[in-house]
């Protein structure tokens, strides 16, 4: 709805976006780097999420081309109301969204298990699956609930199994080498077929449709920007479906980082060199550390702004204190990736939707600790204060909260610890911080990657209520001041 309304504008730099999954990332890479060379300024946003969030990232205007495959497009988006490339095509100018022909290999949905397993089984297609009503099922969260996914192959083949639940598709595999699950989706293309040994099973009912790999992006950026489209349009059909196997291998299995297999690709199609160099890991580490802290400090600082005032509102006014306690308390309640994608409509990707979810994550420690920091205060020294003749504003300045300041700065406190933790999660909607190597660490299945983040994100935990320990010994009035005995 913004970029309806926005004023055109040249585009300064081209903004590519990828799921979060390796050949996503690869081919967002290899989108970025042909863009660059077309004497454009081109950034990647790796690993944004599924489908919806990248396809409403394309449309607002927050990146301008990701790479999407055609019968995702068919039945996820546009719930299999489009058929045939040309209408495809048609209904998607209609949207002010261009797309380019395959890049020259198909990576169907599969449904596969270990090689092991299914021969003990005696299973060898999809139909065999119904004869073990037993099995337990792991599929990707978005194969979970997507036209083309779990609900649809269900009703095809009549399956009975009832023990399904969502994962990550990276953990997936895990899960089916542990035993966890008997099957999961698959992509024809994922390096984990051949290094998990294993089979996928025939699609005797022909329910999956073709998903050819194509470009996605803004018809504004034809005009903005036209030599990106040329750029993207030098890949159709150049890319194998075995090429694309072996370069998910080399990042999955050998921890190839997806930029320089990009590079390799353009250098051995097209004879270009790109300029690729990877940053040092405490290079990283700093970045990530600047990324986290803006998110936490923003979002704090505005919870402390305006839940310290609602706190005290809630603590003089009993109705509408439980007003201000039930919202707040309802909003900790919405799950924190909901949130987020709430937020992508009127903010879009990146910072400002993370920031403005943190903030609301924030406030109900806050106003719930002032609540009670100032609801505890006894009768006695408000009488007290009320006797010295001192009116409401100065007994709440000079009196209530210098007493209420150890209960207020905990919830502040405890605030902040949730808020270091949450920011993770502000990676999937490219706001990056500590979120981004972990998220990466687990689509690559890369424990020091996952470290990278965990553990600056812990030890920034552990500063802040270090900071905050201090805070309450020196804010705190002398008779208040914990490790102090009253007189």
């Amino acid at each position: 709805m913004r970029a309806l309304f926005a004023p055109a504008k040249a585009i300064p730099e081209v903004h590519v976006g990828s799921k979060q999954f390796t050949e996503s990332v690869i081919l967002g890479e290899i989108a970025t780097q042909l863009i660059r060379q077309a004497d454009v300024r081109a950034s990647h946003s790796a690993g944004l999420g599924g489908t919806r969030m990248l396809w409403s990232a394309l449309l607002s205007g927050d990146i301008d081309a990701y790479p999407e495959y055609t019968s995702t497009l068919a039945q996820e988006i546009f719930s299999g109301e489009v058929k045939g490339s040309r209408r495809l095509r048609t209904t998607l100018r209609q949207q002010g969204v261009l797309i380019s022909r395959s890049l020259g290999f198909n990576d169907t949905y599969a449904i596969g298990m270990l090689r092991e397993r299914a021969r003990q089984l005696g299973v060898h297609t999809i139909s065999d699956l119904a004869s073990h009503p037993n099995l337990k099922f792991g599929f990707s969260n978005e194969f979970m609930d997507r036209a083309d996914g779990w609900p649809g192959l269900r009703a095809c083949y009549d399956l009975p199994q009832t023990d399904v639940r969502g994962l990550d598709h990276d953990l997936a595999y895990r899960a089916l080498a542990s035993g966890d699950i008997d099957a999961t989706d698959l992509y024809s293309t994922d390096a984990e077929i051949r290094y998990y040994d294993l089979i996928v099973l025939k699609d005797d009912h022909a329910y999956f449709p073709r998903y050819e790999a194509v470009w996605l992006y803004r018809a504004g950026l034809a005009r903005q920007a036209p030599s990106a489209p040329r750029a993207l349009r030098r890949v159709e059909g150049r890319i194998s479906r075995a090429e694309m196997t072996d370069m998910n291998a080399r990042v999955k299995l050998d921890g190839m980082p997806p930029s320089e297999i990009a590079a390799e690709f353009l250098m051995h199609e097209f004879g270009i060199e790109a300029d690729v160099r990877r940053p040092s890991m405490w290079a990283d580490i700093m970045r990530h550390t600047r990324e986290h802290l803006v998110l936490v400090l923003v979002s704090l600082t505005a919870a402390v702004i305006i839940a310290i005032p609602l706190g005290i509102a809630a603590a003089r006014m009993r109705r509408l204190g439980q007003v201000i306690l039930s919202v707040t308390g309802i909003i900790q309640t919405i799950p924190a990736l909901a949130l987020l994608v709430f937020m992508i409509p009127w903010l879009g990707i990146g910072g400002p939707p993370a920031i403005v979810a943190l903030f609301l994550y924030s406030l109900l420690p806050i106003v719930r600790n002032t609540y009670t920091g100032l609801r505890e205060i006894s009768p006695e020294i408000r009488e007290s204060a009320e006797a010295l003749g001192l009116p409401a504003g100065s007994r709440l300045r000079l009196v209530e909260l210098p007493i209420a300041i150890p209960t207020i700065l905990a919830g502040i406190k405890t605030s902040a610890i949730i808020n270091i933790g949450t920011a993770t999660l502000g990676a999937l909607i490219g706001a990056g911080g500590y979120g981004q190597p972990i998220l990466t660490g687990i689509r690559l299945d890369d424990m020091g990657l996952i470290l990278q983040g965990a553990v600056p994100a812990a030890l920034l935990a552990l500063v802040v209520q270090g900071l905050f320990e201090l805070a309450e010994r020196y804010l705190s009035p002398k008779g208040l001041r914990p490790g102090i005995p009253r007189e």
